[in-house]
């Protein structure tokens, strides 16, 4: 080293020596807040033209990267399984519905979860909100699964203000009503009349407030919010008056009340000294519920389906720490990706964890590269079946429709099984894929869907997504060689899966007429 060098390095050092936090702000490994929400429909969102405002949503998606071709699972407890696990859900047992609250089983005991990755890699954890991940026996607490503190509810859905969730005991003929709602592994029985939306933004301002800014932070925020019972504080659907769907204006007030609890925790995070070092990500557990105000236009199906409407999910990136804030990626990216990602940005390791689906995407995120993911399994469900009517039409397949398909003897998938898979611009189903109509959008009647303009369902659909992103065009027949070749992915991924867990449900899940929702084994 020269003089001129040696004195530069010292000039530096002094530099440095006066703004100690400088360099710690360039080591420290940066704070990860993820912020679920539950049914939340692509036509949701402001930025895609709702009439729904969502002015905290917008800003931040605005000044970070919003990602337009992102995929989630159908519903709730998949979605939140592959979030945690970072693998597909043919690889865990969990590719049939959801964990009913008397189901007794949980995401397996032996899988490594992304908080335990994160601990490991000296975070603070910390979940608020909808777990839906098991809790017939205390192993499957969140608190047992990596997270230091959690507060919210275990189920799927409850009242937002009694916290209570009604279920059917099997085998006593009767509908148990009884709370939902705990402080680490205690219930919380003290917060009757509290709005959940309200109750899990503060909580999660609270818990950012007390953080220690020496260690980093992995919050995942899991809202109640959008998902049915439709219930809101009147003040807001006010502004939604001109809104003439009951259930839609409802849903309305909700989507403001949770943009608002966005707001609320990125203003915490600011207001700490947090955010320039912080990475929020939002992302929705599947498409909206259309029986519940919720819409999807102009992608085609909703939640429980594998068409677009079920699937493609609303997520964005905001971070002082992107390289390429204000864009729209549409690279392919999907839930399972969230676990390697987050592990990399740490400067953790995925070493312990069984073999990952999901990739690392902080570089197509933030530098704009191209995503490492080619293809993505969106799932394979032998035992699917649609909840709730399709508009009174009967959309099923026959059986003589599926026997007389070639593909069957030709790759050794059946077609029969509800299935779909993603490659580049390819898309294929199978089976019956949920409910396939193109709902209008909120306000327009329902000749603008045009669903009468295409064919009827067929047991093998191909459609190239890029293009055609509302599924009108099917495609099979021009491209019999990708049909093949996607059946024959689908039947390697089908030898890979484990049997589904689905157990029958237990009567030993009753807690009594004065006991809260919670481990019973």
């Amino acid at each position: 080293m020269d003089k001129r060098q040696a004195t530069y390095s010292l000039l530096v050092a002094a530099f440095l020596a006066c703004f100690p936090g400088l360099t710690a702000a360039k080591q420290r490994p940066p704070n990860v807040v993820f912020v679920l929400a539950d049914d939340f429909g692509w036509y949701d969102v402001g930025y895609h033209g709702s009439e729904i405002k969502t002015p905290n949503l917008d800003k931040l998606s605005a000044g970070g990267v919003r990602l337009e071709n992102y995929y989630v699972q159908p519903l709730c407890t998949p979605s939140r399984n592959q979030l945690m696990t970072g693998r597909y859900q043919i690889h865990t047992g969990m590719q049939h519905q959801i964990i009913w609250p008397c189901q007794p089983y949980c995401v397996p005991l032996d899988e490594k979860l992304l908080p335990e990755l994160m601990k490991e890699s000296g975070y603070d954890t910390h979940m608020v909100g909808k777990w839906h991940l098991g809790m017939y026996k205390k192993d499957c607490l969140p608190t047992r699964r990596g997270f230091d503190t959690y507060f919210g509810y275990l189920t799927g859905s409850e009242d937002y203000f009694t916290h209570h969730r009604c279920v059917p005991i099997p085998g006593l003929n009767l509908t148990r009503c009884v709370l939902d709602l705990r402080d680490g592994e205690e219930v919380a029985p003290g917060y009757h009349g509290f709005y959940s939306t309200e109750l899990f933004s503060q909580r999660a301002t609270s818990i950012i407030e007390q953080h220690n800014p020496d260690k980093p932070l992995f919050l995942y925020m899991a809202f109640q919010a959008v998902h049915s019972p439709l219930q809101v504080p009147k003040h807001y659907v006010a502004p939604y008056s001109f809104i003439t769907d009951p259930f839609r204006r409802q849903y309305a007030g909700m989507v403001s009340a949770l943009d608002e609890a966005v707001g609320n925790i990125t203003l915490a995070l600011q207001r700490q000294g947090l955010w320039e070092n912080t990475i929020l990500v939002f992302s929705t557990d599947n498409g909206g519920q259309t029986m519940q105000g919720g819409s999807n236009w102009p992608l085609r199906g909703r939640k429980w389906s594998l068409w677009e409407g079920g699937i493609r999910g609303v997520g964005f990136v905001a971070s002082p720490l992107l390289q390429r804030p204000g864009s729209v990626s549409h690279e392919l990216i999907h839930v399972s990706d969230w676990l390697p990602t987050f592990v990399a940005v740490a400067g953790g390791s995925t070493n312990g964890t069984k073999p990952l689906d999901g990739f690392n995407m902080w570089n197509m995120i933030s530098k704009g590269y191209a995503s490492p993911r080619l293809e993505l399994l969106h799932n394979i469900d032998p035992q699917y079946n649609d909840a709730g009517p399709c508009r009174g039409t009967n959309r099923s397949l026959t059986s003589a429709q599926l026997d007389s398909e070639r593909f069957w003897a030709k790759t050794g998938f059946n077609v029969s099984i509800h299935a779909a898979i993603r490659f580049s611009n390819w898309k294929l189903l199978t089976g019956y894929p949920g409910c396939d109509i193109w709902f209008p959008r909120p306000g327009y009647n329902s000749s603008e869907s045009g669903q009468s303009q295409t064919g009827p369902l067929k047991p093998v659909m191909l459609f190239d997504i890029v293009k055609d992103p509302e599924e009108r065009n099917d495609m099979s027949a021009q491209f019999p060689a990708m049909v093949d070749y996607l059946l024959s992915r689908l039947n390697q991924h089908q030898r890979s899966a484990r049997p589904i867990t689905f157990p029958d449900n237990d009567p030993k899940c009753d807690p009594g007429p004065s006991g809260a929702w919670g481990p019973w084994a």
